[in-house]
């Protein structure tokens, strides 16, 4: 992951996808912020690829996933996809059906990318249980590459 930072993000196996997940494992953390702002989250990034290359538990780049959940004003669970258990972190599996959608822009436009999923569960008569946001690059490769893609995932009922 040190040669590449972010690979080119394809937004298309991503677009309105529904898919399941079988004891998906990722390392966990949470990140401080205020007003949804981030204060750590670069801080959580070194320090957890850090553990997880030293466990030998990174996926390649294309499959490397960071998503953030339970997200509140003062903070975000971060989850990072690892490819075994890495020794002294917070480990979890996620399972089930989920759905996912592709949006592009500004951070600044997630409450609108928020409602219009919503909306479109809703009209497929499918009730979410949970949200989760994955951030398909870095912003140094967002810039780099045009996009800012994020992904909307939200575990089904």
């Amino acid at each position: 992951m040190e040669n590449e930072c972010c690979p080119k993000f394809d937004p298309k196996p991503w677009e309105d996808h529904e898919f399941n997940w079988e004891e998906k494992l990722f390392v966990k953390d949470h990140m401080r912020c205020i007003l949804h702002i981030p204060l750590n989250f670069g801080g959580i990034m070194t320090r957890q690829l850090k553990v997880m290359e030293a466990a030998g538990a990174c996926p390649v780049a294309a499959d490397f996933l960071v998503m953030t959940g339970n997200d509140t004003l003062w903070g975000a669970d971060v989850y990072l996809a690892a490819t075994k258990d890495v020794p002294g972190e917070k480990m979890v599996r996620l399972s089930g059906t989920f759905y996912s959608r592709v949006y592009e822009g500004p951070f600044s436009r997630i409450g609108k990318w928020i409602a219009d999923y919503k909306a479109a569960l809703q009209g497929m008569e499918k009730p979410v249980k949970e949200l989760f946001f994955y951030y398909t690059t870095c912003p140094k490769c967002a810039k780099k590459w045009g996009k800012n893609y994020v992904v909307i995932i939200g575990r089904l009922k």
